[in-house]
């Protein structure tokens, strides 16, 4: 158990950030570590509460954090490895972007600040790196069996290694120029620099993982070769269909999905080509982003990193409170206010505003017409649809519009018409209790069967279709 009184005895102290004037002018990682002297302090923090929620509410993959916390107060960083990864393939990854719902859900945060779980798991992975502690895992025996995984986000990167360490032999189909999906294209170096995914990869590749980049599974191979070739098949593909904004102008140049502009610079930093069409860039721009999660969030760190000359955030919900309300009581996820590092570095935010119309010519975008709203109270069965406040329309400057409204569902295409899978109400696909889909032998996992989640979660759907896989395999 970790020092009982811990939490009375030692503040919380965060990791501190790059400052800000420092890190605008580089695509870094933005956190930095505390030192290993004070993260052993901060461990101590985890009280002996009895019931981990941080654990088993908070903690999609069920990571072991009051274990870990405990080895690490006692500087037993190798055995908190061991425990960190006995539930996460990607501690890594999850350590450096992950919203940790578990601190929202330990008992300190009931009224104090939580335990710095986040933090102290990254520094447990870092330091197992730094060690040599990180091996490959290969399988002592082959199955001989033949597993396909389409997608390398966190769920099918999951998926491989538990697959591959089970003894299978695993080949993961990534349509892009490089492994790493979502991770990869999707989240921008300073949050994730790639040869933090890079580093791991080659131990999967260790392991016996074969990745084939460049290959649109359903497309450039069709459906009956992955049948003929694999016993058994994983789609992590994603859910990568983005939410549109079908208001007039939406044809103008310059109006683009928040995945396009992250992915072209992504790529310029991985020294990739860009595709045809030109670069979508923010320098000089007056740049408006639409949506107020994580993705535009990191369309506003990216903007202000190439010039812009303005950035406006736009959200349609009002602004939340400062403090839980009591609808919203711990250990829930909190919905407060938060300010991003992103948004830290300049930019105006903009609540409970509705975009009507895109203005411009045939150049491009200039202005944006919107609408301020209002919500009503939620009726009966805690809906509520918001309606526009008269008289309170007003236009706002754009060179540059960025949609980051969020994603629906995974790509409709070959892959999944000629496999033909069944899709739920909201577009994804139906899984049975081990995520097999309505086709034999066919699994999913990620935000292909659950719509945009988290990375956690994405991976902890991974290991359980992984799971899923072994039992089909087996037979049982």
């Amino acid at each position: 158990m970790v020092k009982p009184t811990g939490f009375l005895e030692y503040p919380q102290e965060k990791p501190p950030y790059r400052p800000v004037e420092e890190r605008i002018h580089d695509y870094q990682e933005v956190e930095q570590f505390l030192p290993k002297d004070r993260l052993e302090i901060q461990a101590a923090r985890c009280m002996d509460c009895g019931i981990p929620y941080c654990h088993a509410f908070g903690c999609p993959v069920v990571n072991r954090i009051p274990e870990w916390n405990d080895m690490v107060y006692r500087k037993q960083w190798r055995k908190a490895l061991a425990l960190l990864h006995a539930t996460c393939n990607l501690p890594e990854i999850t350590g450096r972007v992950c919203p940790a719902p578990c601190e929202d859900a330990c008992t300190l945060s009931i009224n104090l600040p939580p335990v710095t779980i986040r933090h102290i798991e990254l520094q447990i992975v870092e330091m197992g790196w730094q060690e040599g502690w990180i091996r490959p895992e290969p399988a002592h025996r082959k199955t001989g069996r033949k597993v396909g995984v389409i997608g390398s986000g966190p769920a099918g990167l999951a998926a491989a290694q538990q697959l591959a360490r089970k003894g299978h032999e695993v080949v993961v189909f990534e349509k892009a120029d490089r492994v790493g999906g979502l991770l990869r294209y999707g989240i921008p170096d300073f949050k994730l620099e790639k040869w933090v995914i890079d580093r791991r990869l080659e131990q999967m590749r260790a392991e016996g993982v074969v990745f084939e980049t460049g290959v649109n599974a359903g497309t450039d191979i069709s459906v009956k070769y992955l049948g003929r070739t694999f016993d058994a098949i994983v789609i992590a593909a994603g859910a990568t269909v983005p939410r549109d904004l079908p208001v007039p102008g939406r044809e103008l140049p310059g109006i683009h999905y928040a995945m396009d502009f992250l992915t072209q610079q992504n790529m310029l930093i991985g020294g990739e080509a860009l595709p045809e069409g030109g670069r979508i860039t923010a320098r000089d721009k007056h740049v408006v982003v639409i949506g107020g999660g994580d993705t535009g969030s990191d369309c506003v760190g990216t903007s202000r990193r190439q010039g812009a000359r303005e950035i406006h955030q736009l959200e349609l919900l009002p602004m939340p409170p400062a403090e839980r309300t009591v609808h919203n009581p711990w250990p829930t996820w909190p919905v407060i206010m938060r300010t991003s590092s992103s948004q830290e570095e300049g930019c105006t935010r903009l609540w409970s505003v509705s975009t009507k119309e895109f203005l411009g010519s045939r150049n491009g975008v200039e202005k944006l017409r919107c609408v301020r709203i209002e919500w009503p109270e939620p009726d009966g069965n805690g809906r509520s649809t918001f309606r526009e406040i008269p008289g309170s329309e007003f236009e706002l400057e754009a060179d540059l519009v960025l949609l980051a409204m969020g994603f629906v569902h995974v790509e409709h295409g070959p892959l999944v018409r000629d496999l033909g899978l069944e899709t739920d109400a909201r577009g994804n696909l139906v899984v049975d209790s081990g995520l097999m889909t309505t086709a034999p032998g066919v699994f999913a996992a990620g935000d292909a069967m659950v719509g945009a989640s988290l990375v956690v979660r994405a991976i902890d759907f991974g290991r359980k279709a992984a799971a899923g896989v072994d039992r089909y395999l087996a037979g049982i």
